[in-house]
This record gives C-alpha cells, structure tokens and sequence, in this order.
C-alpha cells in the first residue's frame, strides 16, 4: 500500500521517533512493515501525551480515551481534535509536535488498511493505551513530590503484558498473517512465547529506569518485594538503596531471563533462511542482554545518574556481531548462554 501520506508517516516521521526500534522496522519483511509501523506511530502518540507533564494527569487521561476512541473508529470531533493541537503546540521536542499534528494522517491510514491488519492495529494500540491508562491512574502526578509502588508481583505482571508483552502477541499474529508458514510452531507456542518476550524487553527497561521513574513518583518493584527488605518506595532514594534494593533487582533479574530464554526460542522457531525476522527479533534480544548485564554489575543502579545503558557505539558492534548468529542456531544459543552465564554468576557473587 502506498500513499503519499503513508510515504512521510512511515518513513521520515517514524525514523524521527522510534529511535533504535526504526532499525528493526526497515528490516522486517514489507507485508509486516506498515501495520507493525503504524501501531507504533500511534502508541507513540498515546505515549506522548500520556507524558506531557504540563498537562494535569486527568486530562491526559481525557485525551489518551479521545485517541483510543478514535482508533477503534470513533468519529473525530473537533473539541478533541482542538485539545491535541493543543497538546502538540507544547511539546518542546520537534519531532513530537509533528507527530502528534500527524495523528489525523495516521488514522485516516488506519482506515485504507485492510480489516485484519485494520482490527489488528486496533487492538494492539487499546492494549497498549490501557497500560498508559494504569500508569495515570495508579501514581501521583510527577510533580506532586510522593512516589507510590506497585503492590504486588501480579500487578507488575500484567502491566508487562499491556505495555509489552501484548506487542510480542501483535508481532506473532502479523507474522503469521503476512507471512504464513514461515513460524515452525503452533500459534498457541509462538504466542505465549511472544507475550514473554516482549515482557523480558520491558522488565529490562523497567529495571533500568527505575531511578529516573522513581523522581516522578512510579516505583514499578512491587511493595511485596521491598518489604522483604525491610524498604519502602520513599527509602530508595537514599545513598545506600541500591545496594540495600539489590536482592529485588537480583530476583527480578533472574525472572527477567527466564523470560528472555523464551524469547530466545521464538527467534529459533524462525528459519535462518528469514534473516530479516530474524535479525529483528534477535537485536532486541542482544541489547536486552547486554544492557542486564550492565545492571548487575552497577552498584548505583537507582541512581539516575549513573543508568545502565548501551551506548551509541555498542548496539553497532552488536548488530554486527548478529549476522553470523542469525544464521548459526547454535552460536547464537552458545553466546545467550554465556550472557545468561555471566549475568547469574554477577548475582551469586553480590549475594554472597
């Protein structure tokens, strides 16, 4: 499908907002790239004004069911359509305001696809809104001064599925769409391996920024956990949380990985043939990795000064080290082991 509005919105504007994930775009297979492309400029959106922090979180909410509305086919109004200029003309980042200026191109996009990929789109972004939706409902506003936490292990669970785990199940039913025959097991197995996966990639980022998601009020360490500890939510602000918090960040981890061997096993249930998608799941994988063992070998790792990233330079290195693993099923189970290796030998040592 091509349209001129499809043309900007799927190419210079979705390279100006996705980042690094514009990499596993370009090289998905072209039947995949525009539903899996699109579903990301709106939750982009959603996600934008779900944190425009000038805005009070009530009427972020307003406008984040406005979207969700109209995404699922709503007709616009001019009030809302009003109220996200609105919202655009305060955005401090340039690429932000044009992206949400877009999102009435993005929904009349929406409408030219066909009804799988159309119903497909829908769903997904509903899913991913209503994990926006928690975010809003259950923390302070950012500039309050009070941070809450999650309460239990069950409440972070299924806050990875809508924010994550719900992409890995959007990517498996797109695959199996648009490329039929291509996954070697069934839709049930790539499934809840794909939910897993997307969970491991958004535990990792939790983890990671939990410092800097801590100064707006949003602890996602479950209060059942850092009870154990004998820590509250407002404790992990001093010096010594990070290493008084750090069984939380080892158990954590461990369940972390066990996710990420799931993922591990979608990408293998993919033949090395399809090297693009393979290559797009496995460089998720490999930064994912990379970046958990950062977080175990920080002793700050609370400290948003001192946040467990991989670096320009590095992800390079890893998307070049990936072409001869992609097409090795045993190199790339030999490297994963060796990180899972490393990663859990990190957590026996600072425990013991």
């Amino acid at each position: 499908m091509t349209v001129p509005a499809g043309h900007f919105l799927l190419g210079p504007l979705l390279k100006s907002v996705s980042r690094s994930f514009y990499l596993t775009l370009r090289i998905l297979p072209a039947g995949m790239r525009d539903p899996v492309g699109l579903a990301y400029l709106l939750a982009r959106a959603a996600d934008t004004i779900a944190d425009t922090s000038l805005i009070p979180p009530g009427r972020r909410l307003e406008l984040l069911l406005g979207l969700r509305a109209q995404v699922n086919g709503e007709p616009a109004g001019g009030a809302l359509d009003a109220a996200m200029l609105d919202v655009a003309s305060q955005q401090t980042q340039p690429d932000e305001k044009v992206l949400l200026e877009s999102v009435p191109a993005a929904l009349a996009l929406l409408s030219r696809f066909d009804d799988a990929d159309r119903h497909a789109v829908r769903g997904i972004v509903t899913t991913l809104t209503e994990g926006m939706e928690f975010d809003l409902r259950t923390f302070p506003d950012e500039t309050s001064g009070q941070v809450a936490a999650l309460t239990e292990w069950d409440e972070l669970d299924r806050y990875t599925y809508l924010v994550a785990g719900c992409v890995g199940e959007f990517w498996t039913a797109m695959t199996f769409a648009h490329l039929p025959g291509v996954l070697k097991a069934s839709p049930e197995t790539m499934t809840a391996r794909g939910i897993r996966f997307g969970k491991a990639l958004q535990m990792t980022n939790i983890l990671r920024d939990c410092g800097k998601d801590l100064r707006i009020g949003r602890c996602y360490l479950p209060a059942v956990l850092l009870r154990r500890e004998g820590l509250r939510a407002e404790e992990l602000f001093a010096p010594d949380a990070s290493q008084r918090a750090a069984p939380v960040l080892f158990e954590l981890t461990r369940t972390t990985l066990d996710h990420f061997r799931d993922a591990i096993d979608y990408t293998l249930a993919i033949p090395a043939l399809s090297l693009r998608l393979r290559l797009a799941c496995l460089w998720p994988i490999m930064i994912g990795l990379e970046t958990m063992a950062l977080l175990v070998f920080n002793d700050r790792w609370l400290d948003p000064a001192s946040v467990s990233k991989v670096r320009r330079g590095d992800v390079y290195r890893i998307i070049a080290r990936s072409l001869p693993m992609a097409l090795s099923n045993a190199m790339l189970r030999a490297w994963c082991e060796r990180m899972f290796r490393r990663i859990e030998a990190r957590i026996v040592a600072r425990a013991a």
